[in-house]
């Protein structure tokens, strides 16, 4: 296990994450950028904001979860149609049949949910008027809800940045660097492109192994427009909490590094910001990322390869310097 060094920048201690060994589970912060934590501890109808949670499900689960909660709805307002007596809907026939007429009252809950009524079935006695009225009260409702939702869900400020799959230890200027690749994968413009890099890594302290964190000074912390893909270089020298660190020392650590990008969306007008992590098994030693653009053939403009962002090859690193 690494020992603690002393660098010319201190370690930082607000993060918001536990510099507790014992206490920590797994990686700090999931792919997507999502807090890896769970809390317990009070029911789980105070925990969750059912809110947050439809506007962040990706596309199709949220369609799913329109689709489920109409068809539940008009499950139970067929169940109580079928209850309070088939008979009570004028324009229904073959009322001895069950499924027939679970059928029949199926689509006519589906007709007064949406508030569509086709008039070929309609409610006759003061129950089923009583039951049409507050489904349709709450398809009102609920076809509101979902349109605000989907409103929010177009309108909600994202960033669309695509990171590299692995981070890689790559030679830089005679030195070992530490690099990330990032680029915008949607038409959008990212102006005034910010990054943060924080690592965190155990060390031995006093004989007790503890996590602490330390802000990775970029070479370029900040450019001016992510138009192409972006390499962010973390250049390991003395100031580097990485100086002299081995590749088994890197293991020892359990390093994670932590990304913080933000920037200004010219689409939305807004601050938009993603973040993401690497740990140790998402590092690539010895190597170092290809070229992701080019010139078109006939010269008129840049062509970005997606496909290729991730790319590397691998290289020979300077050999490892001494520890101070």
């Amino acid at each position: 296990m690494p020992q603690p060094k002393k660098f010319k920048f201190k370690n930082i201690d607000n993060t918001g994450f536990s510099t507790s060994n014992n206490t920590e589970g797994g990686r700090l912060s999931n792919k997507d950028g999502s807090i890896n934590l769970r809390k317990t501890g009070i029911p789980f109808w105070k925990r969750v904001s059912l809110y947050h949670m439809l506007l962040r499900l990706s596309r199709w689960k949220f369609l799913l979860s329109v689709f489920l909660f109409y068809t539940i709805m008009n499950l139970l307002f067929a169940s109580i149609y079928i209850l309070i007596g088939i008979e009570n809907l004028a324009g229904t026939h073959d009322g001895k049949n069950l499924l027939n007429s679970f059928q029949q009252a199926f689509f006519f809950s589906s007709q007064t949910l949406t508030t569509v009524g086709y008039g070929h079935i309609s409610p006759v006695s003061l129950s089923a008027n009583i039951v049409a009225s507050l489904e349709s009260f709450i398809g009102i409702l609920s076809f509101a809800l979902v349109t605000g939702l989907l409103y929010g869900r177009f309108t909600r400020p994202k960033a669309y940045i695509m990171f590299s799959k692995n981070l890689l230890v790559s030679p830089h200027k005679g030195q070992r660097a530490i690099m990330v690749r990032i680029a915008t994968y949607k038409d959008n413009h990212l102006a005034d492109a910010e990054a943060q890099v924080t690592l965190s890594m155990h060390l031995n302290v006093n004989g007790k192994k503890v996590r602490q964190f330390f802000e990775l000074p970029l070479e370029i912390k900040k450019i001016n427009s992510l138009a192409l893909s972006w390499t962010m270089v973390h250049v390991i020298d003395q100031e580097s909490p990485l100086y002299g660190m081995s590749y088994n020392d890197m293991r020892a650590a359990d390093l994670e590094f932590l990304y913080h990008i933000k920037g200004f969306d010219d689409h939305f007008s807004n601050i938009v910001q993603q973040r993401t992590s690497y740990v140790f098994s998402e590092i690539i030693y010895s190597a170092k990322f290809t070229p992701a653009f080019h010139r078109s053939e006939d010269n008129s403009t840049t062509i970005l390869e997606l496909d290729k962002l991730s790319e590397y090859q691998a290289v020979e690193l300077p050999a490892v310097e001494n520890q101070p």
